[in-house]
């Protein structure tokens, strides 16, 4: 393979415990949204939308679904000649072994990869945020400034700031002061988990960090501060469009549910920057004679004989006649049986509402009800 200019590092091992029951047998980056992706789908059609066409993704929290998802790449067109994408596991040698200890011992752990591909940039990504970015403009804007590190920066309320890394710079945007999750900020830029850094800088740091006791070998908390007290140039990149990591089940509804706005923050329609999937083949969906539709997202496999208002169907999913769904989000292969009724819910994959059972409140202010897979409701 010819050596690569850039190749992305995807970090992709979170168990995403406050999304409950979602994550309850995948990892975060894995849980499905807006019908017919899943959450990894966004950062990897962000590569492959930039021509980074060598994507390590490293996995660790139970990773079969993603495995099994992810296969070759086929889905993101990094199966080709000039590109792949890589499956990263922790894995054990003659010398031992562990399990991914943190961000950083997640790369660390993979310089080997990295080496073969000999690149001069490496680009570092979460699994789990819901974006669209070039990163190419990112990317040409460290190269532009002979950054060691470049850090994509957004604004936040002072009141979120705590939250994230949070940084001050000069008016070169030059970083000044990092600090992982501060207490009281003094600042609200904070870092959306993206890093450019040039490789060699990036490969020294990693090793000379492997080897403190006292490192909790993540990227916020120790290889940043560190480049920073070294006095190596690192710039922030200010990011202008939507960017959500979706934490809670709150911000994981909202977010979906944007979707069906009239502006929604992600376009999933746009063309030139398409989001990519590796969907199962499914027939296209049917709505019978007694099936209602009203603004609603309904994917390749459904049947659809009862009322779905306001509402995003997964594929495969089944609502039998006289069951009303409203105002809820059915993840793949949900049943929904006669007369029965979903009202500001998430169903789990596979899961199942019973004949002339009630799901979820349309009270204002209640909580989303939420259901795991394979889970029957009665």
């Amino acid at each position: 393979m010819q050596k690569k200019e850039c190749i992305a590092m995807l970090l992709a091992g979170g168990q995403g415990s406050r999304l409950k029951a979602l994550t309850k047998r995948i990892a975060k980056p894995a849980v499905s949204f807006g019908g017919k992706y899943r959450i990894i789908d966004f950062a990897l059609s962000n590569c492959i939308n930039s021509n980074i066409n060598t994507v390590g993704i490293l996995t660790q929290y139970k990773p079969y679904l993603l495995n099994s998802y992810i296969g070759n790449g086929e889905g993101w067109d990094l199966d080709g000649l000039n590109g792949q994408v890589s499956l990263l596991p922790p894995f054990f040698t003659e010398e031992g072994g562990s399990w991914y200890n943190g961000t950083a011992d997640a790369i660390y752990k993979n310089i080997d990869f990295i080496d073969e591909m000999n690149p001069e940039y490496v680009l570092i990504l979460s699994g789990d945020h819901l974006y669209k970015m070039d990163y190419n403009e990112m990317l040409q804007y460290h190269k532009n400034t002979g950054a060691d590190l470049t850090v994509s920066v957004i604004n936040v309320t002072l009141e979120e700031a705590s939250r994230f890394g949070i940084m001050s710079v000069d008016s070169d945007l030059r970083i000044t002061k990092f600090t992982e999750k501060p207490k009281k900020p003094d600042s609200t830029l904070a870092s959306m988990g993206i890093y450019i850094f040039t490789w060699s800088v990036l490969r020294k740091a990693l090793i000379e960090d492997s080897t403190s006791d006292s490192s909790e070998h993540d990227f916020g908390k120790n290889i940043i501060p560190n480049l920073l007290s070294e006095g190596k140039k690192l710039l922030a990149y200010e990011f202008k469009g939507y960017w959500k990591d979706i934490g809670t089940i709150d911000s994981y509804y909202e977010a979906t549910m944007d979707l069906l706005k009239d502006n929604p923050h992600i376009d999933i329609f746009q063309k030139d920057q398409k989001i990519f999937s590796n969907s199962n083949i499914s027939p296209p969906h049917f709505v019978g004679a007694s099936g209602k539709v009203e603004r609603s997202l309904i994917c390749n496999g459904c049947i659809i004989d009862g009322t779905v208002i306001n509402s995003i169907l997964s594929s495969n999913v089944i609502v039998e006649k006289g069951a009303e769904v409203k105002d809820s989000i059915l993840l793949p292969n949900t049943k929904v049986r006669k007369g029965a009724k979903v009202v500001r819910a998430i169903t789990g994959e596979g899961s199942e509402i019973t004949e002339k059972a009630k799901l979820g409140s349309s009270a204002k202010n209640s909580e989303i009800t939420l259901i795991g897979d394979n889970e029957v409701y009665k």
